[in-house]
């Protein structure tokens, strides 16, 4: 099945950019684009994409409010979409608060076309754009100019032991083999602890895995 993605970017040049290029794989089709986080809003309740990518800075309706209304509880749309943000290196004190209200990772604009590619393919098969360094950068840096919180820490009250040090190795960006080697387990009981523990504590993917380990105090930034 086509991979169904809607572009939203207040730059005209870029989406259609994105657009021609996305549109030129297999497998993807560019359903809609949107100019401003309000259109973004009505556009992804009525074609149901799955993947939207989002440019943080936008009129109307900027991408972190408009990530949040499509990730919330009266969002009116028949499935949930995945949301990768679009970003550049000098902005944005607001893409932490992106993926903690639901956005599966993000991507620079500069990004060459095959990452581009990579990463919409990678949103929609339900991964989080985690791995490439620059994200946990991003994440780290972020993560390290808010407080930890108690209300954080209170919520992995639930987990086992083992649950725990899945929890804090995901935190530190390792991949469910490397996991199954620092512990000694085999990958699948890995990907059964990784399963427990998003859903004990409500997370979508490892991004918000990451975020929380992080704000609970599981991880330090380097």
């Amino acid at each position: 099945m086509s991979i169904e993605v809607l572009i939203a970017d207040d730059q005209a040049m870029v989406r259609a950019g994105f657009a021609a290029l996305l549109d030129a794989h297999e497998g993807i089709h560019v359903t809609g684009q949107a100019a401003d986080g309000l259109e973004a809003v009505t556009l992804s309740a009525r074609l149901d994409p799955d993947v939207i990518l989002m440019d943080v800075r936008m009129p109307e309706l900027d991408g972190i409010e408009a990530t949040r209304r499509i990730l919330g509880p009266s969002y009116p749309a028949a499935k949930i979409p995945r949301i990768l943000m679009l970003t550049t290196f000098d902005i944005d004190d607001y893409v932490y608060d992106a993926l903690q209200a639901g956005a599966s990772g993000f991507l620079l604009k500069d990004a060459l076309p095959d990452e581009l590619v990579h990463a919409v393919r990678v949103i929609a098969a339900g991964d989080a754009l985690l791995a490439p360094r620059v994200t946990r950068m991003m994440i780290e840096h972020f993560a390290d100019r808010r407080p930890r919180t108690p209300q954080a820490r209170a919520r992995l009250q639930d987990l086992t032991e083992r649950e725990l040090e899945v929890l804090t190795l995901i935190g530190g960006g390792s991949s469910n083999a490397e996991i199954g080697a620092e512990l000694f387990i085999a990958e699948q009981t890995v990907k059964t602890h990784v399963g427990k523990v998003f859903a004990k504590l409500g997370l979508r993917d490892r991004v918000q895995a990451v975020i929380l380990a992080y704000d609970a105090g599981l991880v330090e930034p380097a």
